[in-house]
């Protein structure tokens, strides 16, 4: 027989129980759904995609240089554009696996001027076209190894190693050309890795293209990408994983430059020559590409597509800086608020998400 008690506390733990469970599944998957389908969640989800900012801040640009230059939006401007973006572009796939491991690399520059310097005397010298990129290839790949090496084993900090290695690298080619430009490149082989085309598109834009896709497979679908991003997030949890850390760093730096020695021989092949400021400054564009583009300067996180939209960003800035008839002089002032404002807004988004 239920007493009058009973029947009171059963009936309070009922009514407790239906408030703790909240409403209906069904009514609550609704209202998720409503709200998922709303315009601004879909807007916020959007703008939230990685590379989204980069993409509609290129969007806005050339927006607005179309409506104050009529030669902007031309087919010879636009390849132009392209063919300049591909060196930036390349270095940048190297800096951003880099930087997403936590480190930099302040020599691309220096690595791209002299591994196209090399290519220029072996070729001028008599060395077989193919050899001759595949050695200067293998160089780049060499300094990388070795600014890994002094990362890694003498545990210098990565910005004061590369910084060395940049002025040990200016001073070798200051050297090996007294300042005089190695010219003459003028075989059809060669003129075609940075001024031929295949079909309608550039060479030099398919090396890119396929650089991409080969270095986006890698960072997001294979162990090694994994094992950067790991590092970049808590390097000592990498460890106690398992994960070989001196191995990963100095391949990840020496893959950089290989890609530098790529973009210095596509750079001596459209020029038709290789000079002694080759690839001077260019660590600025490089960086701020990886970094507009959504890479995280703490490390942690990679966005390769919008590395290659921030290195077309940033070129078509110059092109039309050029366009409108500004100063070069006053090029690095932009480049470098860029640089300012991009590394700011990253350290924000880290803080917000630490917050969160």
């Amino acid at each position: 027989m239920t007493t009058p008690e009973a029947t009171s506390t059963t009936s309070a733990a009922t009514v407790a129980a239906a408030a703790t469970a909240g409403p209906p599944r069904g009514s609550s998957r609704s209202g998720e759904e409503t709200t998922a389908r709303s315009p601004l969640a879909l807007v916020s989800r959007l703008l939230h995609l990685p590379g989204a900012g980069v993409t509609i801040s290129y969007i806005v640009l050339c927006v607005i240089l179309a409506s104050v230059t009529d030669t902007f939006f031309t087919v010879d401007n636009l390849t132009i554009v392209l063919r300049q973006s591909v060196m930036v572009g390349v270095m940048a796939i190297g800096m951003t696996l880099v930087i997403g491991m936590g480190e930099i690399d302040l020599s691309v520059g220096a690595i791209l001027g002299i591994c196209g310097l090399a290519a220029a005397i072996w070729i001028q010298g008599g060395v077989n076209i193919y050899l001759a990129v595949f050695g200067a290839c293998l160089l780049g790949a060499a300094i990388g190894m070795c600014n890994g090496v002094l990362v890694t084993y003498l545990r210098l900090p990565s910005f004061v190693a590369t910084l060395g290695s940049m002025s040990v690298l200016r001073g070798i080619i200051m050297v090996i050309t007294g300042g005089v430009p190695v010219y003459g490149l003028r075989y059809p082989e060669f003129q075609f890795i940075g001024q031929g085309f295949i079909g309608p598109v550039p060479v030099p834009v398919v090396i890119l293209l396929l650089l991409f896709v080969i270095f986006a497979f890698v960072l997001y679908r294979t162990p090694f990408g994994r094992y950067i991003l790991s590092i970049g997030s808590n390097a000592q949890a990498a460890r106690l994983a398992g994960i070989r850390l001196t191995a990963v760093r100095i391949a990840t730096y020496a893959i950089t430059g290989f890609l530098c020695a790529v973009a210095g021989v596509i750079l001596a092949s459209r020029s038709e020559a290789a000079t002694a400021d080759a690839g001077s400054g260019m660590e600025l564009d490089v960086i701020a590409a990886t970094i507009i583009g959504g890479t995280v300067m703490t490390g942690g996180k990679a966005v390769l597509y919008g590395t290659i939209v921030g290195a077309v960003l940033m070129t078509t800035i110059r092109n039309g800086l050029n366009l409108l008839g500004v100063s070069p002089l006053w090029h690095q002032v932009v480049i470098g608020a860029f640089i300012l404002i991009s590394v700011a807004g990253s350290m924000l988004t880290v803080k917000r998400g630490e917050g969160e």
